[in-house]
């Protein structure tokens, strides 16, 4: 598929299941944003669902490219949760499109894809974690501390400050420094709690 093409009926794609939802998304509706034909959509996608899946996948190579860009050689774990923060925000501002369908997939109900949404976010969850924690010195955490424990109330902020952030924007376009400074003032009272 050509480049220019292809990102074409991506954003018009993205544009309109975030705006439908998976059932309501009209193919019709796509190819006139992305200005090509319907016989041309379907040369290249069998049917709605495996466009829907394409996205997920496309999506999924975008928040790789945080991984990407970690300094796995910084091993203090707070610092490198800020370092994330600034390169997610970097990365969500150049893509701001692709978080807001990720967004729209974690509210999906329809039925055909939702097992399939459930699946893959789950596994880009845990692919997150993991790569979070690697190469992290533990040795700074305080004695009496359960490490495990402590990772489990990390992951347990993180999700819900993320969820509510979600409640708060329409869009990716709309998330800034401030939120990353908000994060922060969490992040340091957790640091403040864990560290020697």
């Amino acid at each position: 598929m050509n480049v220019e093409k292809q990102e074409r009926i991506i954003n018009a794609a993205i544009k309109e299941f975030v705006k439908s939802g998976f059932e309501r998304a009209s193919t019709n509706e796509i190819v006139r944003e992305a200005g090509i034909s319907k016989g041309s959509l379907f040369n290249y996608f069998n049917n709605k669902k495996d466009l829907y899946t394409f996205l997920i996948e496309n999506g999924a190579e975008v928040i790789e490219k945080i991984y990407e860009e970690i300094d796995f050689n910084e091993t203090d774990m707070f610092k490198r949760l800020g370092d994330i923060g600034l390169i997610k925000l970097d990365i969500q501002k150049k893509f701001p499109q692709v978080f807001d369908f990720f967004l729209a997939l974690i509210k999906e109900e329809s039925v055909e894809v939702k097992a399939d949404i459930d699946q893959r976010i789950k596994s880009i969850y845990e692919r997150g974690f993991e790569r979070l924690y690697e190469n992290i010195d533990y040795s700074k955490f305080r004695d009496d501390i359960d490490i495990q424990k402590a990772i489990k109330i990390l992951n347990w902020t993180m999700l819900g400050f993320a969820e509510e952030a979600r409640e708060k924007f329409n869009s990716f376009e709309e998330v800034g420094t401030e939120h990353l400074k908000e994060w922060e003032s969490y992040s340091d009272i957790l640091k403040r709690s864990f560290y020697k």
